[in-house]
């Protein structure tokens, strides 16, 4: 099966499962009058609509290639990086630090990718980026609260550049017997991580009694963990064929990236709670921020990367 065959395959299975979610949520609307079930199925009805949306610029990025898709991941870092900016008080004495994080870190990061330079892609925010950006905002002598104030640029540089830029890194792997397949392998990493959200949100609004971290996320439930996790893993496990995983293989890979995401969903939520914000942004309609849809990203996606490399490249 070609690539071309793979991905028309996962495109129609995608949008055959965005269909019929359509369609339950169209019933639904039509026969409940509940005021407050109507609120959660108006909200998940909203969700799937931009999950529409969604879905079609990540196909168009796919077949325009992997210049396109690295360009619209640098995208999403330079509004995810706004939206973390936002929420968190900067002071005038950051802004040389801010600039170069939005018009240097960010262009050079995915230009890295572009180019295959690896090493180089691995250490340039972590080391360069991290010491020449306290040094940028020390110039101006401000020191009032200088540790927090640095520290926050570079959490938020750490998490909305640097792991979502291992999304596209994916496509730099050279993997045995997968050449020119890379792009599936991206489309595979987000929908297990994707997917897993949506199973979570769904059975905990099905199921959800008993709260996981109810100050930091009151809307994630054991019940909605257990079931996400392990629906995405199921997933995970049947998408083996668009991997170069073999289906044991799938579901590792596949258990070990929802259960980042999950972890990275709930210090995101940490972050947002200690800035007195519920979302990040109001971007995406249903979804919240473009952050809001990255936050199990950051932490999966390197993982997975690094996995993927240490077990299956040559």
């Amino acid at each position: 099966m070609t690539v071309q065959d793979k991905f028309f395959w996962l495109i129609s299975g995608i949008v055959t499962l965005l269909i019929v979610a359509s369609a339950i949520g169209g019933f639904l609307s039509f026969r409940v009058k509940n005021d407050t079930n109507q609120a959660v199925i108006e909200n998940l009805n909203i969700r799937v609509k931009a999950w529409w949306i969604m879905v079609a610029i990540f196909a168009i990025s796919f077949l325009l290639g992997k210049v396109a898709t690295i360009v619209l991941f640098a995208l999403v870092s330079f509004f995810a990086l706004r939206e973390f900016i936002t929420l968190t008080p900067t002071k005038a004495g950051d802004h040389r630090a801010l600039s170069l994080a939005f018009f240097v870190l960010i262009p050079v990061q995915y230009y890295l990718i572009n180019i295959e330079w690896y090493s180089l892609f691995t250490i340039f925010i972590p080391v360069y980026g991290f010491l020449i950006l306290p040094s940028l905002s020390v110039i101006t002598q401000d020191t009032e609260n200088f540790l927090e104030r640095s520290a926050k640029i570079q959490w938020g540089i750490m998490v909305t550049i640097y792991c979502i830029s291992h999304v596209p890194a994916l496509l730099l792997l050279n993997i045995p017997d997968y050449s020119g397949q890379n792009a599936l392998l991206l489309f595979y990493m987000l929908l297990v991580v994707q997917i897993s959200d949506v199973l979570q949100y769904v059975f905990g609004k099905l199921f959800g009694k008993t709260k996981i971290a109810p100050v930091v996320s009151p809307s994630k439930t054991v019940e909605g963990f257990i079931g996400g996790i392990i629906g995405a893993t199921v997933i995970g496990t049947a998408m083996w064929w668009i991997t170069p995983f073999s289906p044991l293989q799938a579901a590792g890979m596949a258990f070990v990236t929802v259960l980042m995401g999950f972890l990275g969903g709930l210090v995101l939520s940490a972050v947002k709670r200690s800035l007195g914000a519920k979302d990040w942004g109001t971007m995406i309609k249903g979804h919240g921020g473009m952050m809001d849809r990255m936050d199990s990203v950051s932490f999966s996606a390197p993982i997975f990367f690094h996995l993927t490399r240490y077990f299956f490249t040559s």
